[in-house]
């Protein structure tokens, strides 16, 4: 189980606890790759501007700056021109497409494991300090609506290879709850949307009474809006539910349309997986489209462990537009519930599968030679620091978690001991290895998780 930090919001792994991260990291990467996504990473810091240019979240930003002053006696603040740490990897990456434009080629298929920081309250899955593991793609102009559908399907397979319980990814469409909201007179979009966000958190009255007191909104306008956020299902028979509401609109056919097709697709590649949600509505005001919401089942009070969507406008260079889909996974608030449900198990807390025992203090250089021998071939291993018993020192390697000690015999022959059987048996330097599941640390499949 994950201890606690000693700084709040900036969690520390111990060495077990940071297998199990890098685990869910080599798999999430494995993963992007198969699907054609290339890797890059941004740098830590962006102008205060341009994180402030999308989404309302200056109070979370945290600034940068040198402790001792400029020359001209004043010192770096959070002005426009000033520098802070990135909150997510989406602004960063619409600065690095715009830059870079000339240098890559479009649709451009990226994904990116990054630190973020942001300065809020840390509780149960929110840090102030956190990895992120994002997959977006970028067209020049134009972006196939398509990928919508595929990213949906990408996390879908990179989720499921890892160590945690069963999930559902919550799929909605801004167009299709703008245009419906306006087909009902509400021309406040943005804000129903701020509402309706709220709805899971402060329930369906206090959602009711923002609508009406904030927005102007008719008991049949509060009524409506509630009744097409209760609609969820995991096929396409959302779309009759919608229609049987009477509102009609060109933007909500639009965005009707377009979640149809990634329902239709997930339902028949991901049967139960994924779902069509219209309650989601996602906080940050550059999604134009498809919107995404991923929940480990029996843990929704976590939130969401994987979000995104569609924007069409978030890069854009003089008259070029830079329109994208993308989803990103909360790597740490999943890292943190699979350690504190013991959602895994580690075969061992350190990589090194043998100990070369010595048999006297002279005996260490030829020891080292043993051990090169072994990761010559990709075996890791160890030589004890000093000749004391054997006794003790097969108790240190147990201690570390070590499962095999070497021993070399004066007249030159090596045997080597599985201290957690017992048995013991000849060996070669140049020849021989663990058995495969003891050739590195491993991380085992989740539990069932209660519910």
């Amino acid at each position: 189980m994950a201890r606690k930090a000693s700084l709040s919001g900036f969690p520390e792994w111990l060495p077990e606890e940071r297998l199990v991260e890098l685990h869910v990291l080599d798999t999430l990467r494995k993963t992007f790759e198969l699907h054609g996504f290339s890797n890059i990473e941004t740098r830590a810091v962006e102008t205060v501007s341009h994180l402030l240019r999308k989404g309302d979240i200056d109070k979370e930003v945290y600034a940068v700056s040198r402790l001792q002053a400029d020359d001209d006696g004043g010192r770096a603040t959070s002005s426009d021109d000033g520098l802070a740490l990135h909150y997510d990897l989406t602004v960063p990456f619409a600065r690095y497409v715009v830059e870079n434009s000339g240098h890559l080629a479009f649709p451009f298929r990226r994904y990116q494991i990054q630190k973020c920081w942001r300065g809020e309250r840390p509780q149960d899955g929110r840090f102030r300090e956190f990895t992120q593991a994002d997959i977006d793609v970028v067209g020049d102009g134009v972006l196939p609506f398509r990928y919508d559908v595929e990213l949906a399907l990408v996390v879908v397979d990179a989720l499921s290879a890892l160590p945690i319980p069963d999930f559902t990814v919550r799929v909605n469409n801004r167009k299709l709850a703008e245009g419906f909201y306006r087909g009902i007179g509400l021309e406040d979009t943005a804000g129903v949307l701020r509402s309706i966000d709220k709805l899971e958190k402060i329930g369906a009255e206090k959602v009711t009474a923002l609508l009406q007191t904030e927005l102007g909104a008719t008991d049949d306008q509060a009524v409506l809006a509630l009744r097409l956020a209760s609609i969820r299902t995991a096929d396409v028979s959302f779309v009759d539910q919608v229609r049987a509401l009477g509102v009609t609109h060109p933007l909500l056919e639009e965005g009707l349309n377009e979640l149809e097709q990634v329902i239709a697709e997930a339902s028949r590649r991901a049967p139960g997986r994924v779902v069509a949600d219209l309650s989601i509505a996602r906080g940050l005001d550059y999604y134009t489209g498809t919107v995404y919401e991923t929940v480990l089942n029996g843990h929704e009070s976590l939130g969401s462990i994987c979000s995104g969507g569609r924007y069409d406008s978030l890069a854009t260079k003089g008259n070029r537009t830079f329109p994208g889909v993308g989803l990103s996974i909360g790597v740490t608030r999943l890292v943190s519930r699979i350690l504190s449900q013991d959602f895994t198990a580690v075969s061992r807390q350190v990589p090194t599968a043998v100990l070369i025992s010595l048999t006297d203090d002279s005996s260490w250089s030829a020891a080292q030679d043993i051990a090169t021998s072994l990761r010559s071939r990709g075996i890791s291993a160890e030589v004890a620091a000093s000749a004391e018993k054997f006794g003790k020192q097969i108790k240190f390697a147990d201690r570390r978690g070590i499962p095999f000690v070497w021993f070399t015999a004066t007249d030159g022959t090596h045997e080597v001991k599985d201290i957690r059987t017992g048995a013991q048996e000849p060996a070669d330097p140049d020849t021989w290895s663990p058995p495969a599941v003891d050739l590195v640390p491993t991380v085992l499949r989740a539990k069932p998780a209660a519910g």
